[in-house]
């Protein structure tokens, strides 16, 4: 077991590095505040447009910690999405695509105790933008996000009742870049700011189920999650430059400014959700999310007067279909289906305009055997954006995957 355990926090340590290596967008929208959102849930919370309120004993749920009351095995999982997105404005499309890597997460039971640890991007910057103005082109571009490390606990202090709670430890970079370049002007403009992000916020959540007769049982849920003060350290500068070949960036004078200590507010949540279902055969739920307006101000150069951050809401309806959990001789009658539709107001408005989102989701439940317990797979497609004032619509087909590895670990020893 002491092995297992060694193997897990290098893998962990190592996914760790890896999510805060990748950039997980390349959305316009990401200039914007901290970026667009990374984290959407696990594979089998995405699959039914990301309803966060289920649990069982094999799988784990991110998005409410009162799950882990409810595992029952050891379980190591690890998801990732491949995304291709057709980015379209009034007068022209583009087509991009790109992988994420989207979480990986422990979970470890201890009778009515369940806990978890993992590392999840929260949200993801990267876009290449150019304006050109009469005889001025603006070029834009920047990278980085902010990453979340957490550790998670849930228990049952009443039969059928479950409560949790996570610790999140946030961090990250973010680089933005800007460049002006004047026609028939020897020198451009330059303008760079490095942003560092770090800071704690919580989260507590709750699932209670009722038996409505042998067969029926209606669940409900609740979260919530702080919204979190994070310290942010900006550092800037500003140079004259002169683009050589190959469009490198000569330096003909610089200034640097800071560091500057501030911070941003992280939105507060309140999530409720209500679903029946028949265990190991189906369910179908709804979910209402609502976002707190955040305060991003402090990023004052990706934060001007086109910018208003109001409240946010989502709402999900989503479930799942099991034709025979245990049957012995259709592998097809053990496959878990799962489906899901979603609407989501980000709070972000731009230049007047809401950008907001619609999605679809379906996805599989596969049974995989001992190397992995289970296999699951997803796809999504979502619109996100209006073309509408000099804006760009996105469209996202989003294909995940990810893989869960169960065992019982800490098991007594009957003979010394």
């Amino acid at each position: 077991m002491f092995t297992r355990c060694i193997l897990f926090f290098m893998i962990l340590l190592f996914a760790g590095s890896s999510v805060s290596a990748q950039q997980g967008s390349r959305s316009p929208y990401s200039f914007l505040g901290l970026g667009t959102q990374s984290f959407r849930g696990t594979v089998e919370n995405r699959s039914m447009a990301g309803l966060g309120m289920l649990s069982d004993s094999i799988h784990l749920n991110l998005k409410n910690p009162a799950a882990y009351a409810d595992l029952a095995l050891t379980a190591f999982t690890t998801g990732a999405t491949i995304n291709s997105v057709s980015v379209e404005s009034a007068s022209q499309a583009d087509d991009i695509e790109y992988l994420t890597l989207d979480y990986i997460a422990v979970g470890l039971p201890f009778n009515n105790l369940g806990v978890g640890f993992g590392v999840k991007p929260r949200t993801a910057v990267g876009y290449e933008l150019q304006e050109i103005e009469d005889r001025r082109i603006s070029q834009f571009s920047g990278r980085g996000g902010v990453n979340t490390v957490y550790f998670s606990a849930g228990f049952e202090p009443i039969k059928n009742f479950r409560l949790g709670a996570t610790a999140n430890y946030n961090f990250g970079d973010i680089e933005s870049r800007a460049i002006i370049l004047r026609d028939q002007v020897q020198f451009s403009s330059r303008e760079r700011n490095f942003i560092t992000i770090s800071g704690f916020s919580f989260d507590v959540g709750a699932l209670y189920d009722v038996k409505l007769n042998n067969s029926l049982t209606l669940s409900t849920s609740g979260r919530y999650e702080t919204g979190a003060a994070l310290n942010t350290e900006v550092r800037r500068e500003f140079a004259t430059i002169q683009i050589g070949q190959n469009q490198t960036e000569l330096i003909v004078n610089q200034i640097d400014q800071g560091p500057f200590n501030s911070e941003v507010d992280l939105p507060e949540l309140y999530a409720f959700g209500l679903g029946i279902g028949e265990n190991r055969k189906w369910f179908v739920g709804l979910e209402y999310e609502n976002y707190s307006a955040p305060d991003f101000s402090a990023l004052g150069f990706n934060f001007g007067t086109d910018v208003v951050q109001k409240e946010a809401r989502a709402l999900r309806l989503g479930g799942y279909f099991i034709p025979r959990y245990n049957d012995p001789v259709s592998y097809l009658k053990r496959v878990v289906y799962r489906a899901g539709i979603r609407y989501q107001e980000t709070g972000l408005e731009y230049r007047g305009q809401d950008i907001n989102e619609f999605g679809i989701s379906f996805g599989l439940g596969i049974p995989a055997g001992r190397l992995f317990t289970n296999a699951n797979l997803g796809v999504e497609y979502f619109e996100r954006g209006t073309t509408s004032n000099n804006l760009v619509k996105e469209k996202f087909i989003s294909v995940f995957l990810s893989f869960s590895f169960n065992d019982k670990w800490f098991i007594k020893s009957k003979y010394n």
